[in-house]
């Protein structure tokens, strides 16, 4: 089998991966990082999250870098903070036994003064997410004149989150980079035009077959009807003692009132989104890895560059829309050789959009019952009575309290003392789901509501905008006004975020948006734009008042 060393790596770097226990490569490395210390070459790499990615481009950069110079030669473009760190922090360790060696991560919701003073000290290897960088670029604070290697990790990413424009100012302001890397889990047609237009014959390279999930992971799905949606989220949470694991939810809305929901019911649990300060979310996120935390409810955009070892679960609340999605978010469980499970609770409508996950995931899906109460608290029961068995009573003077407890207890027989743990363990579960209800659909009892809602449905047209996007009823779409542009710190993806948490509609209700410096204009179907002008007309943004209206 291939080592490190094998791939041709400088010394100093194989001591560096020896000391991290990394003796052979994953297939993205060993692929990668022989055409990549050419330093000439172009490259796309397609590979899942989580397969070696960042040793595949940080080892040969750390090799082709010249540390003696004291200016930014290589830069790697991400999507968001959490990657941003991730990266720099496993270059600091692939960088150990480099001498003079500096990676800088930028980005934004910090500071900007701090990273423009590091910058001026002297750093070759830059880390950034696209918004920060645009914005040192346009202060003159980072010279990318003498850049010679640009990587775009998480590309697919990006262009999700609406930084097209972006990555390619951003390429547009590298003018003398020797060869542009390109890493992406999946190939959409905007990743195919950019390296069309910015790579020269590219080489490429895939591991393992596009969209496909991982094989560690098992899949499976609960049908409920959608007002038991959250009360089955409860049961699969109650069924699995020692879960944990992250929720995923649709909108920021859902996942802080769900949040909210749990605590009161006493689980340990916080949300993730994107009205939290950085402060909030660096605090949410290290009482998540420290377990302290046993769930974190998110949405995709918010859970974004979020690597967290040991997760056992992964919940879909709501399925997500696009394919690429699912196999994000399961991929997050089920990592480092170790299994894992994603449940999703869908609809009996949403059973036909399981099946096409699974023809095109290529991965077995599990249809399973939501567990009733009685299952529910035999579980719980067994999962305590082990826990009990496992404990450790090999450490401390407990022969001293013996003959106390034996007088205590010996009028009371074992199945007594068994009973009264159970009461004093789960008395709470045992209350709750005394009367607890079936919540799984049955074909018999849902089959008149799916007949009426499939009429109520096809009386519904489909109509689509400029760029292919379907609205779900209504004849067109109208133009909607809104005093906020680029002036006010938007580019267009974190805009078409703001828009959305704020009225809590889908993005496929919305058409073109055309942002200006001080106003930006939106298309959007006519069914949805009333609800959109009362969900953000006269609320304030950085304390001026939104205003919103027909254009």
């Amino acid at each position: 089998m291939i080592t490190f060393e094998g791939l041709g790596l400088d010394s100093k770097l194989i001591q560096a991966t020896d000391a991290l226990g990394f003796k052979n490569p994953t297939p993205i490395q060993e692929k990668a990082i022989p055409v990549l210390l050419s330093g000439t070459k172009d490259l796309v790499g397609l590979a899942q999250t989580g397969t070696g990615k960042t040793a595949a481009f940080g080892l040969p950069l750390l090799q082709l870098v010249e540390s003696k110079n004291k200016y930014p030669q290589a830069l790697i473009v991400c999507p968001t903070r959490e990657l941003c760190m991730q990266i720099v922090n496993e270059i600091e360790l692939f960088k150990k036994f480099v001498i003079g060696m500096n990676a800088l991560a930028v980005y934004g919701g910090t500071p900007i003064g701090a990273q423009i003073r590091e910058l001026k000290r002297g750093v070759q290897l830059v880390v950034a997410t696209p918004g920060r960088l645009i914005d040192l670029i346009e202060r003159k604070a980072i010279n990318l004149e003498k850049i010679k290697y640009v990587v775009l990790d998480e590309a697919d990413e990006m262009l999700n989150m609406g930084f097209q424009d972006d990555i390619e100012f951003i390429l547009q302001n590298t003018p003398n980079r020797e060869s542009t890397w390109l890493f992406s889990a999946t190939m959409p047609p905007e990743i195919k035009r950019v390296s069309k237009k910015y790579m020269k014959t590219p080489v490429e390279i895939t591991v393992g077959k596009m969209n496909t999930a991982s094989k560690n992971v098992d899949h499976q799905f609960y049908v409920a009807s959608s007002h038991h949606r959250y009360e089955a989220l409860k049961r699969l949470i109650d069924f699995n003692p020692g879960i944990y694991g992250l929720i995923f939810t649709r909108t920021k809305a859902d996942a802080q009132k769900i949040a909210e929901k749990l605590t009161r019911e006493g689980y340990d649990i916080d949300a993730l989104h994107g009205d939290l300060t950085q402060g909030q979310r660096d605090k949410v996120m290290g009482e998540f890895r420290e377990k302290t935390l046993q769930l974190l409810i998110a949405t995709d955009v918010a859970a974004r560059g979020i690597d967290v070892v040991g997760i056992t679960h992964v919940i879909n609340y709501e399925l997500p829309d696009d394919i690429e999605v699912y196999t994000h978010r399961s991929g997050r469980t089920g990592r480092a050789g170790k299994t894992g499970v994603c449940m999703s609770i869908v609809s009996s409508r949403e059973v036909g959009r399981i099946k096409q996950i699974e023809r095109l995931t290529q991965v077995p899906f599990h249809k399973l019952d939501i567990p009733s109460g009685k299952d529910v608290c035999r579980k719980q029961f067994s999962s305590c009575m082990d826990k009990l068995m496992l404990t450790d009573i090999s450490h401390g003077d407990y022969e001293t309290y013996l003959p106390a407890l034996q007088e205590k207890f010996a009028t009371v027989t074992k199945e007594e003392i068994l009973k009264r743990v159970a009461a004093m363990e789960f008395d709470r579960f045992l209350k709750y789901y005394e009367n607890a209800e079936d919540l799984n659909l049955r074909e018999g009892r849902e089959r008149n509501r799916v007949l009426r809602r499939d009429d109520e449905s096809r009386e519904r047209t489909v109509h689509r905008d400029t760029r292919g996007r379907k609205f779900s009823g209504g004849n067109d779409y109208t133009k909607l006004f809104v005093n906020l542009g680029t002036k006010d710190g938007f580019y267009k993806a974190s805009f078409l975020q703001f828009i959305l948490d704020m009225s809590e509609l889908q993005k496929e209700t919305l058409g073109r948006i055309d942002m200006k410096e001080m106003n930006s204009w939106i298309e959007i179907d006519k069914n949805a734009a009333n609800k959109m002008i009362r969900a953000i007309d006269g609320k304030k943004f950085k304390g001026r008042k939104i205003r919103m209206n027909p254009a």
